[in-house]
């Protein structure tokens, strides 16, 4: 591989571009009269509230009470959101002025089709005294990097100090334009983790699930253990060598692909049209063919059919990391996409960290 080439991997590749749009019109830890407040000085008439699947059994609940406490009127977005980079379109939502999305921060480096009030769902429980005591029965390594999911971010400073205070050394990081906070983890970024990889044995995740820990481990090559703050259960460290297999594997099949569909969503916070570009222009390069498909929310079914031999995804990493068992065809992620062409090493493994 010549020096030209092993600088260009998918890191240097076009950042995320920013859509023309609003700001985030306001950031709030809870549903309350803080939130209902800013939506009536804003006098909105008709609002879209966005919301997680775990509360999509009380939406239509909590959109009344928005209601009811604002003076607009709510209506549901039908699809539920993954983060703060799938809130709706303008034309999903047709009429609203404004969305309400509960569950996530904002995005700091992408503009939005509506004014945005983000609800974040801060959970103040959990016992940093008790977490402590089970991350020291569980024999964790004494250096420590601390990630949490926005919910649990209040409990960053509690538990680090309960963890020194048994003899550890945690630390957190500040995170890049992509992140609204210190130690904040998303499924696409985890970038204060990155910026610890030389300095600690291991991480720590504060939230629930496995989603998390599975990114944080392919991104940092470390040991990666999640704890869950409200039922104070730590969970065995992430296989990372089973992943990694399982995406070589992936990007074995695709070695010999000769025609490309490459992934590009509409969303705000997951649209890379110029990585699109610059993939499609360096598949022709190598003798391969490259179609560009647009697309909002991705479906399995959206790619059935086609007379293509794999597919290279610019959007969430998440959908081929995580999903790629729900598609016909080889679905990789950029960086893997240079791997399988032959314009970058299969190691060491590189996490599509959207910036």
């Amino acid at each position: 591989m010549s020096d030209e080439q092993s600088h260009r991997s998918a890191s240097a590749l076009p950042r995320a571009e920013a859509s023309d749009g609003f700001e985030p019109a306001g950031v709030f830890p809870s549903l309350g009269e803080p939130l209902y407040q800013q939506l009536r000085r804003a006098g909105h008439r008709r609002i879209a509230l966005q919301v997680p699947a775990g509360l999509l059994r009380n939406a239509a609940q909590i959109a009344a009470t928005i209601g009811e406490q604002s003076g607009a009127r709510v209506s549901l977005a039908a699809r539920s959101c993954f983060g703060a980079c799938d809130v709706p379109e303008a034309g999903e939502v047709p009429g609203a002025e404004a969305c309400v999305v509960l569950g996530h921060a904002p995005i700091p480096n992408i503009r939005l089709p509506l004014p945005t009030y983000f609800v974040e769902m801060r959970e103040p429980g959990g016992d940093p005294a008790a977490l402590a005591t089970t991350v020291v029965a569980a024999g964790l390594p004494r250096s420590l990097g601390l990630v949490a999911s926005v919910q649990h971010l209040d409990l960053i400073g509690p538990l680090t100090r309960a963890l020194a205070d048994r003899g550890y050394s945690v630390r957190t990081a500040t995170g890049d334009r992509r992140l609204a906070y210190a130690a904040q983890a998303l499924g696409c970024n985890y970038s204060p983790a990155e910026a610890l990889r030389s300095e600690v044995e291991g991480f720590l995740f504060l939230g629930t699930g496995e989603f998390h820990p599975r990114g944080l481990a392919l991104t940092v090559d470390l040991p990666v253990w999640s704890l869950d703050p409200l039922q104070n259960r730590l969970e065995p460290p992430i296989d990372r060598a089973s992943l990694v297999k399982e995406r070589l594997l992936r990007i074995a099949t695709a070695r010999d692909a000769q025609h490309w569909g490459i992934l590009v969503s509409s969303f705000a916070g997951q649209f890379r049209g110029a990585m699109a570009e610059s993939l499609r222009r360096r598949a022709e390069a190598r003798g391969r063919s490259a179609t560009v498909i647009a697309f909002g929310r991705l479906d399995p079914s959206d790619l059935m059919g086609r007379a293509l031999d794999a597919y290279v995804n610019t959007a969430c990493p998440r959908i081929a990391t995580d999903d790629a068992a729900l598609y016909q065809r080889p679905i990789l992620t950029p960086p893997e996409f240079l791997m399988a062409i032959g314009e970058e090493p299969l190691e060491p493994y590189r996490f599509d960290t959207f910036r």
